[in-house]
């Protein structure tokens, strides 16, 4: 399959990333400027300022440009090359569905993917809008983003929430395994060190989610003996906030 990316900031970086380390793809990466695209051409992908000469012989056209220039680059392609029968994948925050219909045509077929940065990785968790998309086609670019995580497909309306949970997601995690880090230091380990022994830790809880039938609240009971450590460290926590912290937080993070 020919990918083109449209746009090399930090998220068409990371999923640009993520597929040059995958098997079966030819990547083309289009940025305006080409100091962003060095990294790029050196991994292996081709590289032009032309988003048209990008686009022109892609089976797959991935969108990754700010929000506001999305109708721009649609009306440039769409004015340059033909867009039938190719598939049209957005990753912009916060376009809606029918505005990628208008502005692309009757061409394509269009979706929504909203990932997060961990995709760089092959560990995002992804959501995918079949906005104008038979099921062979969403079959074929969920496939895509699982090879690069794993990929939910959803509808418009639940992105908002989606974007809350695992895009913002990742930096919630993130300041907990900072807390913790920071409570590590307290307890008398260094920082590395700490947020080491975080990061594995969260790699053990992940682990134990991932068994068949796995529920958190479950997993938790297994360690909170009666009278015992974990127990009065998780009391100590819920009388400080952090369940309604975390629920307050992400219901603040749901875009408007």
């Amino acid at each position: 399959m020919k990918i083109a990316i449209i746009g090399a900031g930090n998220m068409g970086g990371a999923i640009a990333e993520a597929l040059l380390r995958m098997d079966g793809y030819k990547i083309t990466v289009s940025n305006r400027t080409e100091g962003k695209l060095q990294r790029f051409a050196a991994a292996g992908a081709s590289v032009t300022t032309d988003n048209c000469v990008a686009a022109k012989d892609a089976d797959l056209i991935i969108l990754a440009v700010k929000p506001w220039l999305v109708e721009d680059v649609l009306n440039e392609l769409k004015a340059n090359i033909q867009l039938a029968g190719k598939t049209l994948v957005s990753v912009a925050a916060a376009t809606r569905g029918e505005q990628l219909c208008d502005w692309a045509g009757e061409g394509p077929q269009i979706l929504t993917a909203i990932p997060n940065t961990a995709i760089a990785n092959l560990a995002s968790m992804t959501f995918l809008v079949p906005v104008r998309a038979d099921e062979a086609t969403t079959a074929q670019v969920k496939a895509l983003f699982d090879g690069m995580g794993s990929t939910l497909v959803t509808d418009e309306a639940h992105l908002p929430a989606a974007t809350a949970l695992a895009s913002c997601g990742i930096a919630y995690a993130l300041r907990y395994v900072r807390a913790a880090t920071e409570g590590g230091v307290q307890l008398g380990f260094r920082a590395a060190e700490a947020q080491d022994i975080v990061a594995q830790t969260l790699r053990g809880a992940v682990s134990l989610l991932e068994k068949e039938g796995a529920h958190a609240e479950a997993e938790i009971d297994k360690v909170t003996t009666p009278g015992g450590l974990t127990i009065r460290g998780l009391n100590a926590m819920e009388e400080a906030g952090f369940t309604n912290a975390v629920i307050q937080g992400l219901l603040a993070s749901l875009s408007k």
